[in-house]
């Protein structure tokens, strides 16, 4: 199936009632969660409620759509024969929810050939439902989404989160150190597909992470693109798959200070050398 053969406004539809049933029910467990275990490291959580949230959203989806794929963050995986994957995050900030903290989400997103199609982001403590279609906008709860306007980075909030690794945190450390002083302020908000979105409706001016994985942004920098950011993202594949990027350096920032804020953060190596952003072939 060809990209353009795909119905793409109702992988949109799919994706925000997924994402919202799932988001409905991880909303009522908020401030009394259970069973917390611990994958990558000490700071890598998941609990119950991750795992019941996949598999409704699996449930779902292989109820609308048989013939895809799924890739999910907590341990789903089946091959498509569609051509069309499911990226799916059932909490896109399991700390945040752990702690009865804002700032989580339910993420989900329509994959071809690497790229978004369609995906949702679902805020439960807000009510916000972003969702986006490659090449027909973005929006929020039914309303178009644009970036801000801004054009000197020194008035820029920039978004950024850190890794789970501890050598990776003290590496993003220094680069938050090196960047605080030359844009408006710094926040971390502790969920990539929350901070993306917040990109696409001008709450931040940019956003970067590195060592995402692809659940983490694959509806996110859809939306953001959508609502006019530039972007830069690694294409979508299940982290194991042969020639997938496991970096996963994300950036998604307003045209008028993406330049700047790239030429800024690759001063300050944010990211490896290799995967630095390369201007001339627009990949900002």
């Amino acid at each position: 199936m060809s990209p353009g053969d795909v119905d793409r406004e109702a992988l949109r539809q799919l994706a925000v009632d997924v994402a919202t049933e799932a988001a409905g029910e991880v909303a009522q467990h908020h401030g009394r969660v259970a069973a917390v275990a611990t994958k990558s490291s000490r700071t890598d959580l998941v609990t119950v409620v991750d795992r019941a949230a996949e598999s409704l959203i699996t449930s779902r989806l292989d109820q609308a759509r048989p013939d895809d794929g799924v890739v999910g963050e907590e341990g789903a995986s089946k091959p498509g024969a569609s051509g069309i994957t499911w990226f799916i995050d059932p909490i896109d900030g399991t700390t945040n929810f752990v702690y009865g903290h804002p700032g989580y989400a339910v993420s989900v997103a329509a994959v071809q050939a690497g790229r978004a199609l369609a995906g949702a982001v679902a805020d439960p403590l807000h009510g916000e439902v972003f969702s986006a279609t490659q090449g027909g906008g973005a929006l929020c709860n039914g309303e178009p989404l644009s970036v801000s306007e801004t054009t000197d980075l020194r008035s820029a909030l920039v978004a950024t989160g850190f890794g789970y690794d501890a050598a990776d945190r003290v590496h993003q450390g220094a680069v938050v150190a090196g960047l605080i002083g030359r844009v408006r302020d710094i926040r971390r908000m502790g969920s990539a597909a929350l901070d993306l979105c917040s990109v696409a409706c001008a709450r931040v001016d940019a956003y970067y992470e590195y060592r995402l994985c692809p659940w983490d942004h694959a509806a996110g920098s859809l939306i953001a693109s959508e609502a006019g950011a530039i972007t830069r993202s690694p294409l979508l594949a299940p982290p194991r798959a042969p020639g997938a990027d496991t970096a996963g350096f994300v950036l998604a920032a307003a045209p008028g200070v993406a330049v700047a804020i790239t030429e800024l953060l690759t001063e300050l190596r944010a990211w490896p050398p290799a995967q630095a952003p390369d201007r001339a072939a627009g990949t900002l």
